[in-house]
């Protein structure tokens, strides 16, 4: 039986666990709250921000047996529990992506008149909207302006500008925005307390720099490297499964671009290559230590990194050697 992946199990079943999302969470508790919860949402921004996770979180809220509206959703009544274990029949997940004809959308207003089974409220989430066709979204249109009283549609995107403005102007749009690394660090150093794994800070803030923002994203590389180490998640497994160059070929480089000294360039290029590093991917290295290198010069202060010690020390050695034109050129 295959194991349950941690971005799945470590899915936000409370409002409070999105993380980075506090003006969309506000604004649903607040509407939750003066029972303003609107008939249709669009939900927008990029891969792995919570828009899905949301969208559940409030179809467990308006549906809640709670009696204390704060403590929706519960997570401990038959609904919140439905929802969890993915069983409510009342809660139907559509991804447009493969559902893209009119055909598909005519079935759902077909069915959308029918009460609910289990829950108060129906609840649509339209995952990945914008791969529907035109026709498509004309048949979806109507439905979604005069919706029956006990359904909501959320529609999920990350390509907002492709739906028509006839579909947006009928819902109420949130954009999710890329989290902070700082906070999806966080997430990860509690994803590890809590499954008992052993992680290096270093390695964890580089596994969040190329979630790009993604909380998902960084949490399916983390269990992709709790799968591949024998014992503690280190820096330096990190950058061998992600095919990164090590600290001190990206600090050598800057050197030689600072001395101006081609050969010895060429030779750390040669190296890195031959030791299996992406090229793409130690490019894009470079450009973001460049960046701290940057920083440091013009703040005069590396305490914003969260990197080892010699590698601070590097960064402050190389901003006092260099000028900011360099810098620039070489980015």
């Amino acid at each position: 039986m295959a194991s349950l992946a941690l971005y799945r199990k470590w899915r936000s079943q409370t409002f409070d666990e999105i993380i980075g999302q506090d003006h969309v969470t506000q604004t649903l508790i607040n509407a939750l709250h003066m029972d303003r919860v609107a008939h249709a949402y669009l939900f927008s921004g990029p891969r792995g921000t919570g828009k899905t996770s949301t969208a559940r979180l409030l179809a467990k809220a308006v549906n809640c047996r709670a009696s204390d509206i704060n403590q929706r959703p519960c997570n401990a009544c038959d609904i919140c529990i439905a929802v969890n274990e993915g069983r409510l029949m009342d809660l139907i997940e559509i991804d447009a992506a493969s559902n893209t004809g009119v055909d598909d959308i005519r079935d759902l207003r077909e069915k959308v008149g029918f009460r609910p089974s289990q829950a108060h409220i129906k609840f649509y989430i339209i995952d990945e909207v914008h791969m529907l066709s035109n026709s498509a979204f004309n048949a979806l249109l109507k439905t979604l302006e005069e919706p029956p009283d006990h359904v909501i549609f959320v529609l999920a995107t990350t390509e907002p500008e492709r739906i028509p403005a006839t579909i947006t102007s009928r819902c109420q749009r949130f954009d999710f925005k890329r989290i902070r690394r700082e906070e999806v660090v966080a997430r990860l150093v509690y994803i590890v307390e809590q499954e008992g794994f052993e992680a290096d800070p270093a390695a964890l803030d580089i596994i969040a720099r190329q979630g790009a923002g993604s909380m998902r994203d960084a949490i399916s590389l983390l269990d992709q490297m709790v799968a591949y180490a024998d014992a503690a998640i280190t820096l330096e497994l990190v950058q061998r499964v992600l095919g990164m160059a090590t600290s001190e070929a990206v600090v050598s480089l800057v050197d030689a671009l600072i001395a101006r000294d081609i050969a010895l360039g060429l030779d750390v290029i040669n190296q890195v290559v031959g030791d299996g590093v992406d090229p793409r991917q130690f490019a894009r290295e470079i450009v973001e230590y460049l960046r701290m290198v940057m920083v440091a010069k013009l703040a005069g202060t590396v305490a914003g990194f969260n990197l080892p010690d010699e590698a601070l020390m590097a960064i402050q050695r190389q901003a006092a050697q260099v000028d900011s034109e360099t810098i620039v050129q070489a980015t």
